[in-house]
């Protein structure tokens, strides 16, 4: 595990609200008809404009510069040219390079009206990540984190948490050591010390906790076809309180000026 310096912390800061503010620019014009093709390349622009590099692209051979996961696609969905329809829930996860350090976090959004039970599912998740989040201070352990995600999703509202995908350390590469499962127990796992990144990502499923990968081998869906949610921050180790280093709160202000997104969830 790579343990940065407060220089180091700042420069982070720089790159994770990058994203937040690609993510924000997401918030403001996302509505039913426009396509999830269109959203990668507003996104690819906005990095590059930023004098940064969108990580994502060929990571892995991963053909595209984000990855957006509508309704049962959990994660690494392949942005389309499919016009996004009312009642869609729709996860960008992305990620940046700026100064040679990685930020890299994930927001869900809601199009129009959904059904209540969608609703709590997006307040749950959202709230886990915070949850989780707290955990984040020297002395705890991996575990922590882990089970205050599960505890607060799985045990408290039944809902599937996915076991095959997980958290990760963040620094100059964008996985490092070590990963952050969103299950386990406490006091398990390696000890958390000062200035480690973690990117702590809760990826709650309505339903099952059983997912499969499609044939292109990164869509990543529910089995049993039921909505999933993603949410993410990139989160740095302190020992009263953690450090949040990506922004939410400009996603949220830009979210709630969008006549086209439910907010009402929070």
């Amino acid at each position: 595990m790579i343990h940065k310096t407060e220089a180091e912390i700042a420069l982070m800061k720089e790159a994770a609200t990058l994203v937040s503010k690609t993510l924000t620019e997401v918030a403001k014009i996302l509505k039913p008809g426009m396509t999830t093709l269109a959203i990668d390349k507003i996104c690819a622009d906005f990095v590059r404009d930023h004098n940064a590099i969108p990580s994502f692209y060929n990571y892995r051979g991963y053909p595209h510069h984000v990855c957006a996961s509508v309704n049962d696609v959990v994660v690494h969905g392949f942005p389309n040219d499919t016009p996004l329809q009312e009642g869609d829930i729709v996860s960008i996860d992305m990620g940046v390079i700026l100064n040679g350090w990685h930020g890299d976090h994930a927001y869900t959004f809601i199009l129009g009206e959904v059904t209540p039970e969608v609703l709590q599912l997006v307040k749950v998740t959202k709230e886990s990540l915070y949850k989780g989040i707290e955990k984040a201070i020297v002395n705890n352990r991996v575990g922590d984190i882990s089970y205050a995600i599960q505890e607060h999703t799985e045990r408290k509202y039944g809902y599937g948490v996915v076991r095959e995908l997980v958290g990760h350390g963040l620094g100059r590469s964008l996985h490092e050591d070590p990963q952050v499962p969103n299950y386990g127990k406490r006091g398990t796992g390696p000890k958390l010390k000062e200035n480690l990144v973690l990117a702590i990502e809760p990826m709650i499923n309505l339903g099952s906790r059983e997912v499969y990968t499609e044939e292109d081998g990164w869509t990543v869906r529910t089995r049993d076809g039921k909505p999933s949610v993603h949410f993410e921050h990139d989160v740095c180790v302190k020992r009263n309180k953690a450090l949040i280093l990506s922004d939410y709160s400009i996603i949220e202000a830009a979210e709630k000026a969008n006549t086209n997104l439910n907010s009402s969830y929070y």
